[in-house]
């Protein structure tokens, strides 16, 4: 076999051990049966879904629990509200830049020029199926939204933003109170944390049955020919995503001096599970224990990363900017430049309350084109058959954009240590799994550490040949020190016993040679 082919033995391990390929041979496997079989859509279509309720589950349990962790070790809740601030000003004009960036390439391409469609014959109730009659939320009613109405409310609705106000509300008791009235809290609170994320390892080894399943579903519903028929509009949307992407990285690399397609390489299998499934959810507590590895201080991911999946929607604003005028295009409506201007400030709001809502890209469209006025609101069902093909846009856009703020923000507020996060996205060090580290922590309940064991079993760092009787407590630390004397030592461990059950390796050199030449004149 030529040196330059895998073995069958070395592709079985990789795949084995790799979740990167698993999930890639799930999607390509998924895109097969899904255009082969495209009845099965809906049988597979659980796989998917059920992965997603399971991440969902652990999402609000483990925000909670890193913010306020993040808190209380970073002990000062000025400079979480820094952070807060910061993260929500990089958020705006992020968000801002890729909406305009939308405008520019959507009047420069023109997707909609020439289709001429006819708004009388395009069926508007099938918007609102889409969206189940909802509507998105005025800028009182997503503060309010943001406040939690019950603690058990918040984690029950899997709230994300009320979440993030409890744990901010813990974390600043705890940090008023003190670890001397409340020492339990917070060990336990770290407790469950390692918990939660042992129970994510459990779960992301489903990832490319979920990937599988979620392919088969899109190939098999949609089919391929969409492609064909806004492929303009298709293409126009990816490649502007590309260029925002690009000038991401340039961001980056200026504020922090970190490479972006270093980072996609270290989070591959992420992006790739992300993608497949078409949701930056099931991604989000993998995504928190990259970035804390990779060099960011826990209070920072905990605050800028779940905020984000709210207030930092780059991908959703690229599409909907580019969607508003692919349908005032479509219908033969001329925007001017003043109703653009309209256009980006009507989704610089609507944009923020998308999280959560179901067709909100669909409400925030429909909310858009009735701020201007001159567009009939059933031509937003021109774009029915093609938002879901812009999943995967506007997952990897969000998802990339909210990484590269937890980076900038942290590097902002000096809660990045950088020659970490170089030396991990070159992969001098390797990502290990929350579950899979050392313990940190003692609790009362735990054995002692390794430096106080040290201390009272010095025979338990002897190498293998040291039987286990050798610790017990009839040898003490004290009866081995060299400032002991030598009658101390031999009432409980004469001359001719020390040889077979301690090593002298076991031993210091001076305890050694004294134990071998004071007791023997005693002796004879």
């Amino acid at each position: 076999m030529p040196p330059s082919v895998p073995s069958p033995r070395r592709v079985a391990r990789i795949l084995r051990t790799s979740l990167f390929a698993q999930v890639a041979c799930a999607l390509v496997l998924g895109i097969v049966v899904g255009r082969l079989w495209p009845d099965t859509a809906t049988t597979f279509q659980p796989l998917g879904d059920g992965f997603v309720r399971l991440i969902k589950a652990v999402i609000s349990p483990l925000v909670f629990c890193v913010v306020v962790v993040g808190i209380t070790k970073a002990g000062d809740l000025k400079a979480f509200g820094r952070i807060g601030l910061k993260a929500l000003i990089w958020f705006e004009v992020a968000s801002t830049a890729a909406l305009l960036l939308g405008l520019i390439a959507a009047n420069v391409v023109g997707p909609g020029s020439g289709m001429h469609a006819d708004p009388s014959k395009l069926d508007a109730s099938a918007v609102d199926g889409k969206t189940g009659g909802g509507s998105l939320p005025s800028t009182g009613e997503f503060i309010l939204n943001a406040l939690p109405q019950s603690a058990v409310g918040a984690f029950a609705e899997n709230s994300l933003l009320q979440v993030l106000v409890l744990a901010c509300l813990v974390g600043a008791a705890l940090l008023h109170l003190g670890n001397s009235k409340v020492p339990k809290v917070l060990p336990a609170i770290e407790q469950v944390q390692d918990v939660v994320f042992a129970i994510v390892g459990f779960i992301m080894k489903l990832a490319p049955l979920a990937v599988f399943g979620a392919m088969v579903h899109l190939v098999g519903e949609y089919g391929l020919g969409v492609i064909k028929t806004y492929g303009k509009l298709i293409f126009l949307c990816y490649a502007v995503a590309l260029l925002f992407l690009a000038l991401l990285a340039v961001a980056l690399k200026a504020v922090t001096g970190l490479s972006l397609w270093k980072f996609v390489r270290y989070t591959r299998e992420e992006m790739l599970l992300a993608l497949g499934t078409a949701s930056s959810e099931t991604v989000m507590p993998r995504m928190m224990q990259k970035l804390r590895q990779a060099g960011c201080r826990d209070d920072a991911v905990g605050l800028v990363l779940p905020t984000g999946y709210s207030f930092n929607l780059d991908g959703a604003s690229i599409y909907l900017s580019i969607g508003t005028l692919f349908i005032a295009q479509a219908v033969g409506v001329d925007l001017s430049l003043g109703q653009q201007i309209t256009v980006v400030l009507v989704l610089m709001l609507t944009s923020k309350g998308m999280a959560g809502v179901p067709g909100s890209a669909f409400l925030a469209l429909s909310a858009t084109a009735s701020s201007l006025g001159v567009i009939p609101a059933g031509a937003v069902a021109l774009l029915l058959g093609v938002d879901r093909i812009m999943d995967s846009m506007r997952v990897a856009a969000n998802l990339l954009g909210n990484c590269v703020a937890v980076f900038a923000v942290s590097r902002w507020e000096g809660a990045l240590d950088t020659e970490r996060a170089k030396k991990m996205l070159d992969g001098e060090i390797a990502f290990v799994e929350e579950d899979d580290e050392p313990p940190t922590r003692q609790s009362p309940m735990e054995e002692p550490g390794p430096e106080s064991t040290k201390a009272q079993f010095p025979a338990r760092s002897t190498e293998a040949g040291a039987p286990a009787h050798s610790v017990k407590p009839q040898t003490p630390a004290h009866s081995v020190k060299p400032q002991t004397p030598a009658h101390s030592v031999k009432p409980q461990t004469p001359a001719h016993s020390v040889k077979p059950e301690v090593p002298a390796r076991s031993a210091k050199p001076e305890v050694a040679a004294r134990s071998a030449k004071e007791p023997a004149p005693e002796v004879g």
